[in-house]
Parts: C-alpha cells; sequence; structure tokens
C-alpha cells in the first residue's frame, strides 16, 4: 500500500543525481553509518550531495521504510534508483562501481 508521502520521496530523489536520507546532514552527520556514506559518496566524486535528515521528520522516515522496505538509514538513491545503505555504496566504492554510478547520474 502506498504511503501518503511516498510522492514526496520520489521528488526529492529525482531532484538531484544523489541523494542520501540520513541522520543529520553530510555536513554535520549524526550517526556512523550516515558519515561514512557521505565520506565514500563524495569521495566517489558526488558534487552536490543532497541530504534530508530523518530525525527531523518521523513520518518521512516512516515512508522511506514502507517505499523502500529498508528499516535502516543511510539510505542512498542515485539517478532516482534506491541503491542501499553504507554497506553497499561502501562495496561499491571498493570495486571501482560507485564513482561510475555517480559520474553517469551527474551527467544526465
Amino acid at each position: 500500500m502506498a504511503h501518503p508521502l511516498e510522492s514526496k520521496i520520489k521528488e526529492l530523489v529525482e531532484s538531484s543525481p544523489v541523494v542520501i536520507f540520513m541522520k543529520g546532514t553530510p555536513d554535520f552527520p549524526q550517526c556512523g553509518f550516515s558519515n561514512r556514506a557521505c565520506q565514500v559518496l563524495k569521495a566517489a566524486g558526488a558534487k552536490n550531495l543532497v541530504g534530508v535528515d530523518v530525525l527531523s521528520d518521523d513520518s518521512l522516515w516512516e515512508a522511506l521504510e514502507v517505499v523502500t522496505e529498508w528499516p535502516t538509514v543511510p539510505q542512498i538513491f542515485i539517478n532516482g534508483e534506491f541503491v542501499g545503505g553504507c554497506d553497499i555504496v561502501s562495496e561499491l566504492f571498493d570495486r571501482g562501481e560507485l564513482e561510475t554510478m555517480v559520474k553517469a547520474a551527474s551527467t544526465t
């Protein structure tokens, strides 16, 4: 069943090449996983990393869990598609795939 905030999430993830739903902001992460994910995304070339602080909006966090069926944050979207969390983007970075994904999203 669709969540009332699903359209807001869709709008957010389609507004920028790389969007991270996280605790805190990219400049001031409030958990280690969110911090690590931001560092990895920036290292992969994400220039205008858009962060959405789920701590400031409980209903948005609930909607995000419904949309992605992923229970934890951070949640990273590249080019409007859900990629995963901190471990997944770290693995993609280690394999050299994340930079390619970020570059491709930035040019579309």
